[in-house]
């Protein structure tokens, strides 16, 4: 049989034509309205290029950083003072981070699972956000210890401490 005898009977048949029709349906709405596989991009009109360069902006607004999963270490056999005084003294080593602008984001999840919390540090690369993680008393307890990935984010990220300290009543 030739081909066209094929197509022409497979035509004829009410359910082959029917998914046929589909699939034109489909490629012809394709080839009518393609997708915008590479949106055309449209300016801010509320840029601020001074606050973009000072938080390290790329064009989209955007920056590379190191986010530190903490989870639970193998050293967390502690009486109730001595957990006490090593979480304040990781507390404190928070705020020192904060304040010298390497950690952007840091808190605890909710709960008592394995992973206790992120960093996420304003640097770019994992060798300094180690050099960083290594400053921690919990880290050097081995109460926690740390999973390091790079990630990409948005660059107001940098401005989150500023705004907490408008917004905290209790400074911790």
């Amino acid at each position: 049989m030739t081909d066209d005898l094929c197509l022409d009977k497979q035509l004829k048949d009410p359910a082959m034509f029917n998914q046929m029709s589909k699939m034109f349906i489909v490629v012809a709405t394709f080839v009518v309205f393609p997708p915008n596989l590479y949106a055309e991009e449209a300016s801010n009109p509320n840029y601020d290029a001074d606050r973009a360069a000072n938080a390290g902006a790329d064009q989209y607004g955007m920056k590379h950083y190191v986010m530190a999963f903490l989870k639970r270490g193998p050293n967390r056999d502690r009486t109730e003072e001595e957990a006490k005084a090593l979480q304040a003294a990781h507390m404190e080593n928070i705020g020192r981070l904060a304040d010298e602008g390497k950690l952007v984001l840091a808190g605890p999840f909710i709960g008592d699972g394995e992973v206790r919390g992120i960093y996420i540090f304003d640097v770019t690369s994992v060798e300094e956000a180690r050099a960083l993680t290594a400053t921690d008393p919990a880290i050097e307890a081995g109460s926690l210890i740390m999973e390091l990935q790079p990630w990409y984010g948005t660059a107001a990220l940098t401005e989150v401490n500023k705004l907490h300290a408008l917004m905290a009543e209790t400074l911790m």
